[in-house]
């Protein structure tokens, strides 16, 4: 099918997540979604190796890169948007419910007074439903919790939609929802929004965890998903989704990278803070997850 845009993914093998770089073939202004910050738990150290390889085709297309677009407060990785700011000047969005985020974790990493959990850390707080264009292309704003309350979705001239943690390849299933503030509820009702969407309408997704038997996917169209997904194909109703998704997540661990993440993903982000001696520093709160 032919488009006005072009779609340039990468994959973070770390964390096994997608972020893309969309842009718009007429004008080359262009947006990123979802990039992730490389990070040794180990050191502690932070690398820019993986949002460099994303600045080297931009710079290489020859783009105008605008915005940096998160789905939401990645548990799983640390958000690479602040290189994008800095380097390219670009804005930096995510959904507006990202305040009851901040606020939930605000308290149990006992942040500083000066955190403030109302979203000014971000330059834009989008609301479900939302309209706005990069070049001659039409981004519709889709709130999707579940997964955590801020996800959003990013549909893109009715045609692609980014969505994040909320569906992933059909052998995979869907998004976990135990983190503070999720529901598997309205996971389902987000996931009958996505899958709402013509048939033809391709999902870009924002992790993949493949067996043995077959490589890293990141897109898939709705109709596959409403045929095979294994947990919420056309099969299954709400009730029986629910009961699966909260068994399940009983058996989950936490995110390796969940501590870090989350500290610094609330804040679009940025490092909190720097102590007196120019470190900054990350928390570890006992028996609280």
């Amino acid at each position: 099918m032919k488009t006005n845009y072009e779609i340039q993914e990468f994959l973070d093998q770390d964390s096994e997540t997608f972020s893309y770089v969309i842009f718009d073939k007429q004008t080359k202004k262009a947006i990123v979604i979802d990039p992730v910050l490389d990070f040794d738990y180990k050191s502690g150290r932070t690398s820019e190796e993986g949002v460099e390889k994303i600045a080297n085709y931009i710079k290489k297309n020859e783009l105008n890169l605008e915005w940096v677009l998160e789905t939401h407060a990645h548990a799983d990785h640390i958000s690479g948007a602040p290189f994008f700011k800095k380097v390219f000047g670009a804005k930096i969005g995510i959904g507006e419910h990202i305040k009851t985020v901040q606020k939930t974790f605000k308290t149990l990493f006992n942040l500083e007074k000066e955190f403030l959990p109302n979203g000014t850390q971000f330059d834009k707080l989008f609301k479900d439903g939302e309209i706005f264009h990069i070049g001659e292309l039409t981004i519709r704003v889709m709130h999707t919790p579940g997964h955590t309350p801020a996800d959003l979705a990013y549909l893109i001239d009715e045609s692609v939609v980014f969505v994040g943690d909320t569906i992933f390849m059909p052998d995979v299933g869907t998004a976990r929802c135990d983190f503070p503030g999720g529901s598997s509820s309205q996971l389902f009702d987000s996931i009958k929004k996505v899958l709402a969407l013509p048939d033809e309408t391709t999902i870009q997704v924002c992790h993949d965890y493949p067996n043995e038997d077959r490589d890293y996917r990141h897109s898939v169209t709705v109709k596959e998903q409403k045929e095979s997904n294994i947990h919420v194909n056309n099969g299954v109703i709400k009730e029986q989704f629910i009961e699966m998704r909260e068994t399940r997540d009983k058996t989950l661990s936490m995110p390796r990278l969940i501590l870090p993440a989350i500290q610094l993903n609330v804040r679009a982000g940025n490092f909190p803070p720097a102590d007196n001696n120019g470190v900054s520093y990350l928390k570890v709160p006992l028996n609280q997850l």
